[in-house]
């Protein structure tokens, strides 16, 4: 993580000692628990005689992350942080073209795609996606709205047959994906969403603009479900899918007489226009692993605060899907962080404040870890963290908090315990 702090513990061998060490009390600390046995209890001989269903999470987290940035000629910037975390697979793929060439080389496009039963779908359509939105023919240096909105819709369309066909070719029975994408040309963002995933764009340091989740208990969506013949039970499609509209899922579009986008679940994707403004900074594309753990408004305050003290753009991508993990997400964490030129900039006081604060933190974690030797007790992270959290610390991040801050208190905590290391006499250290 590149901020103002010299000397900052790198990410991936800091993780890697957190997990190893006390990976399961903290995660309990920042998530709340995650339920099932306690730590050492042995499930019962009933439990053990019955069929063992394989969980769709791990006992600890894949912490590595794909990252990638680039740039387009027109200057827009771009980075992408994506890390499989809990779950079982990593089923999340991106797509970036920051610039699509030939009469189109000033128009962008970007989108993800978070796979549900499965990986083979999402993986498709991100590679196959772009290519049916071009092959419409609505793409046009003119840049008509209207026939941009409407080859985007048949190109999801065109997506999902074209699928169905390779899927019952190749043995496909199930899995499906949401998307979430932009067309950026140089006048208008084109937003499109098909599940909820979702989209938002800042501008002047507020949000300004973001899709809505396509979800089975939306009245809209609902009545839909039901016109096609199911149900909607505990928020999910005839209990089962949680999403209402996706690529792929082909066993819940069945119903006959009823065109694709009058089925249970919908490829049609909804498509917003919002024209280009000079006060536009960023847009984020992201799937749910990020927004179920972080609000709208709390995102774009915490990005626009990374972007004034982060060198690298993509250590705000990776900020952020360790934020959402410390905060409770169990499912694959993807983003795209898009900066256009008014984006906010690296700003020597921003940085000033950020050194300061982890200044401030350090200093706090050797107060409460002497505090808990003086009274005979094991300083353990956990023990650190709970009082840490309880203690008003000013200059947070917005949006992120203490949890943004967990690198720097975690790495204050082991240099601490170092410090503590009782010193062998001479002579026994190498013994």
């Amino acid at each position: 993580m590149r901020t103002a702090r010299k000397g900052s513990v790198e990410m991936p061998a800091f993780m890697r000692q957190l997990v190893k060490e006390t990976e399961k009390r903290v995660s309990s600390f920042f998530k709340g628990g995650r339920g099932g046995a306690a730590e050492g209890e042995q499930p019962g001989v009933e439990e053990e005689k019955e069929e063992v269903i394989p969980s769709p999470y791990l006992d600890r987290p894949v912490l590595d992350k794909l990252t990638e940035e680039g740039c387009a000629r027109w200057g827009l910037t771009y980075a992408l942080g994506s890390m499989q975390g809990w779950r079982a697979n990593m089923e999340d793929f991106h797509n970036c073209v920051p610039q699509l060439g030939g009469e189109l080389a000033d128009w962008s496009f970007f989108a993800v795609f978070d796979g549900h039963a499965g990986s083979t779908v999402a993986q498709h359509c991100s590679q196959h996606l772009l290519g049916h939105i071009l092959a419409t023919g609505g793409l046009e240096p003119m840049d008509d709205p209207e026939r941009v909105k409407g080859a985007i819709i048949e190109g999801f369309l065109q997506t999902d047959k074209h699928l169905h066909s390779v899927a019952r070719r190749e043995g496909w029975e199930r899995g499906g994906t949401t998307v979430v994408a932009t067309l950026i040309s140089p006048y208008y963002i084109y937003f499109a969403n098909c599940g909820d995933s979702r989209a938002m764009l800042c501008r002047s340091g507020q949000v300004c603009f973001s899709t809505e989740d396509h979800k089975p208990y939306s009245p809209l969506e609902k009545e839909r479900i039901e016109s096609a013949g199911g149900t909607v039970t505990i928020q999910r499609i005839n209990g089962s899918l949680a999403v209402s509209r996706a690529l792929g899922d082909f066993s819940y579009k069945g119903a006959e007489s009823r065109t694709p986008s009058q089925q249970m679940v919908s490829p049609e994707p909804e498509v917003f226009v919002v024209e280009r403004s000079p006060a536009d900074e960023f847009l984020v594309l992201a799937c749910d692993g990020v927004w179920d753990t972080i609000s709208n408004e709390e995102l774009c305050a915490f990005i626009h605060n990374r972007l004034r003290v982060c060198t690298d753009l993509r250590d705000v991508c990776t900020q952020v899907i360790d934020l959402c993990l410390y905060k409770g997400s169990l499912d694959n964490i993807s983003i795209i962080v898009l900066c256009f030129p008014g984006a906010p900039q690296l700003s020597a006081e921003a940085l000033h404040q950020e050194a300061e604060l982890e200044d401030l933190l350090e200093s706090k974690v050797a107060e409460i870890y002497d505090e808990l030797c003086a009274r005979g007790e094991e300083p353990d992270l956990l023990s650190v963290l709970t009082i840490l959290a309880s203690t008003v610390i000013p200059g947070l991040p917005p949006g992120g908090g203490i949890q943004s801050k967990r690198n720097c208190i975690i790495s204050a905590y082991y240099q601490q315990r170092e410090t503590h290391k009782p010193t062998l006499p001479n002579g026994l250290e190498d013994s």
